[in-house]
Formats: structure tokens, C-alpha cells, sequence
């Protein structure tokens, strides 16, 4: 098979790897779109130390099952979080929590989205229902990482908030657009490209500039990027009382204003991917038709030109929120 493999910061190419062999419990499936995501454009560029040079990396994922417990051709999404399923955070549900959790597309002993093959545990596989535009299967995963966020902040959708700065795969590709009658949600986003397409996702975008001059103050901010400079936007433009929950992966460690946080009482809240129910929930979500997805994918690449997109994209010369590499070729 053909996959795109990391070689270390600024270097990933598309190289042979020998097919996948699925053990018992396994699926094969053949990769139709996997998405870059932000933190893989951060893995790609050094600057979480996450990825590892020989690692094929992908976790944004949609594709047709070849063999296993499934019907051949079965569409399927993957949720990428591997638990140990014997401790007590599996047992709840809650994976993301395991002690030895491990995750599709970061683990880099795991050959993972960004290849035409891949094995995943059968219970991982989402299906979805015929009908569902195929692509739409690779925006389940960042849309659950936005739903998860969003319920870490305060128990459902997101009340007045800051989804931090955006960048690829940021809150545009994260966060679900706002339903009619809730308040308002503020998107800090550097391009001007990107703020287009919040607004027409219906979230107000401000440049990070400008963040400072709004006169609103949220209750919750969503820090999608997870910098320094982010969280000083997400302090700037929070109530005191404000929950401020922390999603995003940059940098593995961060400034924090302690006085921002200590004498207005905000609260500073962790979010690291989802419990498989909220996976699942976000998958009928996207399987029931919502009309922003159509918004959501401005790139779409072939598995021969990913390497170019990747440093487009970490150059800031390829302005797009959400790119799709397709491995059918």
C-alpha cells in the first residue's frame, strides 16, 4: 500500500508499507479521506513534539470495511481512542481517560489514516448509513472533539464563548453551528478566509486583534489552538466566573495569567477527545444530514500532492479550514 509518512519536522512523503494483516477482532478497511488536523500540522511542523519520524499519522478518518466482523463495503468512521477496556474510566465509557490509552493517528506504533489500509479494532468502527456522503465521515471526529469541549464546559451546547484562534482543523472543523435561539458564539480567527466561513457557519468572528475591543464577555471559551497567545485571548474575553476550557494542543506547555485566573475565579478546564457515546452521538448527528457540513471541506487533495499541502498549510499559503487527502487515488 501507499501511506504518507512523517520523516521528521518539514518532511513527510508518500512512501510503499507493506498491507495490513488484521488480527482477531480486527477490521481492514480501505481508506477513503482521512483530514489534517491541526494537531497533525503541529506534529508535522516540531511544534508538540507528538509525532515521531517513520510514524503514519491520520485520525480525521472515513472508509469501506474489505474484511473482518463486518459486511465488505460496510462505510465506516473510526474513533481512534484506544482504551485498555479493564480500568475503571473504560468501564465508565470514558476511554479518553484510560491511564494506557492509546490513539489512532498519535501512537506511533499504530499505522494509522494517512495510508489506502489500515486495521482498526471492530469495536472502533462507527457505521454509517447509506446515502451519507462519504466525506462527511472523516468531519466526525472533529466534531466530536468540539461536542466533547462544549460538554466539558458546561453540561451541552456552548453558551457566549471564544473557540480560541483557529488555524486548520480549528473551530471551524470542530465546533457544530450554533442552534437557532442560543447565544451567540465568538470565533478569534486569523484568516480572513476562515472568519468567512464562521460567519457562515453562524458564529461571530472577530480577528485576534480586535478581540480585546469586544464589549461581550463570555461565560465559556473554547481554546481550540492551545498556545500562550490563545489563552490570553480567551482570558481577555471572559466574565470572571468564566470557564475556560483548554482543547486545543500547540505547545505542551503554556504561560497561564495566574492573577487572570485567581482573582476573577475562572476556571481553567482540561478536554482531550470523547467518551465513545459522544463519538457515536456526533456520528448520527452528521449521518442525519446538517447543512453546514457542506461548508466545512475547502480543500480536497489526492495522496500524491498531501505533502505540498501539509507545508501550505504550515506556511499560511494554503488558506483552508479543513483539507481532505483522498487515498483512492
Amino acid at each position: 500500500m501507499r501511506a504518507l509518512v512523517f520523516r521528521g519536522p518539514g518532511d513527510i512523503r508518500v512512501e510503499r508499507r507493506p498491507d495490513p494483516v488484521p488480527a482477531p477482532g480486527e477490521l481492514l478497511i480501505r481508506v477513503l479521506s482521512t483530514g489534517i488536523c491541526g494537531s497533525d500540522l503541529h506534529g508535522y511542523t516540531g511544534e508538540n513534539g507528538r509525532r515521531h519520524p517513520g510514524q503514519v499519522m491520520g485520525h480525521e478518518t472515513v472508509g469501506r470495511v474489505v474484511e473482518g466482523g463486518l459486511p465488505e463495503g460496510t462505510l465506516v468512521t473510526v474513533n481512534p481512542v484506544l482504551g485498555c477496556g479493564h480500568c475503571p474510566a473504560c468501564a465508565a465509557g470514558t476511554a479518553q481517560l484510560c491511564p494506557t490509552r492509546r490513539v489512532i493517528g498519535v501512537d506511533p506504533t499504530i499505522s494509522s489514516a494517512f495510508a489506502e489500509l489500515m486495521t482498526v479494532p471492530a469495536p472502533n468502527a462507527v457505521v454509517l448509513p447509506d446515502g451519507v456522503p462519504e466525506e462527511h465521515g472523516a468531519l466526525v471526529e472533529p466534531r466530536a472533539v468540539g461536542y466533547h469541549a462544549s460538554v466539558r464546559g458546561g453540561g451541552g451546547p456552548p453558551g457566549p464563548g471564544l473557540a480560541g484562534r483557529g488555524g486548520p482543523g480549528g473551530p471551524a472543523g470542530g465546533l457544530r453551528a450554533p442552534p437557532p435561539g442560543a447565544s451567540p458564539v465568538l470565533v478569534s480567527e486569523p484568516h480572513a478566509g476562515r472568519r468567512a466561513l464562521v460567519e457562515r457557519l453562524g458564529f461571530t468572528a472577530l480577528a485576534p486583534s480586535e478581540v480585546g475591543a469586544t464589549t461581550t464577555k463570555h461565560t465559556v471559551v473554547l481554546d481550540a489552538v492551545g498556545s500562550s497567545a490563545s489563552l490570553r485571548d480567551a482570558f481577555e474575553a471572559s466574565a470572571p466566573g468564566a470557564r475556560v476550557v483548554l482543547v486545543g494542543m500547540n505547545a505542551p506547555d503554556v504561560t497561564l495569567g495566574a492573577y487572570a485566573i485567581s482573582t476573577f475565579e475562572r476556571s481553567v478546564i482540561g478536554s482531550f477527545c470523547y467518551p465513545a457515546r459522544e463519538f457515536e452521538a456526533t456520528a448520527e448527528w452528521v449521518a442525519s444530514g446538517p447543512l453546514e457540513l457542506a461548508h466545512l471541506v475547502d480543500g480536497r487533495v489526492p495522496l500524491d500532492e498531501a505533502p505540498a499541502a501539509f507545508a501550505g498549510l504550515a506556511a499560511g499559503t494554503l488558506d483552508a479550514s479543513k483539507v481532505l487527502v483522498s487515498l483512492e487515488g
